[in-house]
């Protein structure tokens, strides 16, 4: 396929529709082929797979026509410094200006590398803390310590990200830095691994002191750091997110299924009409509907009349709400349908009606396929992960519990809360647990296994 030349500034321009494949010139008369992009900062950087002189490259170009030298030298000095530390991370393969302004900066590609993620294996998330012990006791901290900065080839893990790498000013920024990836686990995978990845930890730096109370309570705090930006960029346009504000309607979805989401946005009652109902009651409506062969749940709050609407206006919709308390969940590692869509008509600053779209899950919920006395460990996983969180769903109906694989995830999230206090939430909970109890009357056996494992301390 040919690549249409193309230079900085109409990069810039094109925000994040960056048409690939594309070329661009080097000041160097090379020309660079970006076949593929894997992350665009509107009209600033770009970063994607390319060819350099027929080879496979990872490229990343700095297009900002204010900052663009001075993220380009902090990538090359990060790079640099983990070299000369020894630090395995990809080769920088050439690196300058753009013929017509900007600069660039590419390395190998690694064609058989992935990411590392929460769910990998526990040796796997090992290596990686074993890399960052190595990056501190070299004296270098990875401002942006996440798994997704740390690629597993085969055996072994490469950095990436040489713009977040720079020397540490103190012992507490390596502790700080150590929280902040034992923060990107979710927290009750994070308890269970803990003495193992700080032990691989301290096999790459034994050296630093690490208190283990003031660590918890450092891990603590960031996880909720990183959630609260996470749930803020829920609701603007970026990267995940695209948001639209129309003539009295504000949109926001997956940008990644905006174009698939487009016909049903464009009439929700439509679809909800011609889908097959599922709810149909004063406070919402509920269907399931299929579209390109995927079938997804549609769920529209009510109005019930004048008194309601007045006082509804002011505060989030409902549909707001859930769609941050989904966006939450699956944050946590806590199974829920994918929020897809969030849909609210608008009068000013008044909110109107609203929809919900999500995924459909298509296991069976527990009130037709409850779990087995036998069987319990889904349940107390599910509570593990929320008691971790604090959070607590206020409606553990049956009928709100349903089968994703072998984990209970959780749908209507409409009363859900993630609490600040720890007696706020043990309330909750048992409020939780009581109505979770009580699924179940005529399987006496069942709720008694229930109520033994989820004691109520």
């Amino acid at each position: 396929m040919s690549a249409p030349l193309i230079d900085s500034e109409r990069l810039r321009q094109a925000g994040r529709n960056v048409p690939t494949p594309f070329a661009i010139d080097l000041d160097d008369h090379r020309r660079l082929i970006v076949r593929q992009t894997l992350r665009v900062l509107p009209g600033r950087r770009i970063a994607g797979l390319a060819e350099l002189e027929g080879a496979p490259v990872f490229a990343k170009l700095f297009i900002d026509a204010a900052g663009a030298e001075r993220y380009w030298q902090r990538e090359r000095n990060g790079k640099s410094a983990m070299a000369a530390r020894r630090i395995a991370t990809p080769p920088v393969i050439a690196a300058g200006r753009l013929a017509a302004g900007g600069h660039y900066l590419t390395t190998g590609y690694l064609a058989d590398a992935r990411a590392l993620a929460a769910t990998d294996r526990p040796e796997h998330l090992a290596a990686a803390f074993e890399m960052l012990g190595r990056m501190h006791a070299s004296g270098l901290v990875h401002d942006d310590a996440h798994l997704g900065n740390f690629l597993l080839d085969g055996a072994a893990v490469q950095v990436i990200d040489g713009d977040a790498v720079r020397e540490a000013a103190s012992d507490g920024e390596l502790r700080q830095n150590l929280a902040l990836l034992l923060a990107q686990l979710p927290a009750n995978v994070e308890a269970a691994q803990r003495g193992r990845l700080l032990a691989a930890y301290r096999a790459g730096n034994p050296g630093l002191a690490i208190d283990d109370i003031r660590l918890s309570r450092q891990v603590e705090e960031t996880r909720r750091r990183r959630l609260a930006d996470y749930l803020r960029k829920c609701v603007r346009d970026c990267s995940r997110v695209q948001v639209e504000r129309g003539t009295g309607t504000f949109v926001a979805m997956a940008r990644d299924e905006a174009d698939f989401l487009r016909p049903i946005i464009a009439d929700p009652d439509r679809w909800l009409a011609s889908g097959s109902p599922l709810k149909q009651g004063n406070t919402a409506t509920l269907a399931l509907i299929e579209h390109q062969g995927r079938k997804l749940v549609i769920k529209r709050y009510n109005i019930k009349g004048p008194a309601h609407a007045l006082s509804r206006c002011w505060r989030p919709s409902r549909a707001w709400h859930s769609w941050l308390e989904g966006h939450r969940l699956r944050f946590l590692g806590i199974a829920t349908p994918r929020p897809l869509a969030l849909v609210e008509r608008r009068f000013g600053p008044l909110r109107g009606r609203a929809w919900l779209i999500v995924e459909h899950c298509a296991g069976g919920s527990l009130a037709t396929q409850p779990p087995s006395a036998s069987h319990l460990q889904p349940v107390l996983d599910l509570f593990a992960r929320l008691s971790a969180a604090r959070i607590s769903h206020g409606d553990m109906k049956a009928t709100n519990l349903l089968w994703d694989g072998d984990r209970i995830g959780l749908i209507d999230l409409d009363a859900m809360r993630q609490h600040g206090s720890t007696a706020g939430y043990r309330r909750a909970w048992r409020k939780d647990r009581e109505r979770f109890l009580r699924n179940w009357p005529t399987d006496p056996e069942l709720t008694r296994t229930l109520s033994a494992a989820l004691r109520d301390d």
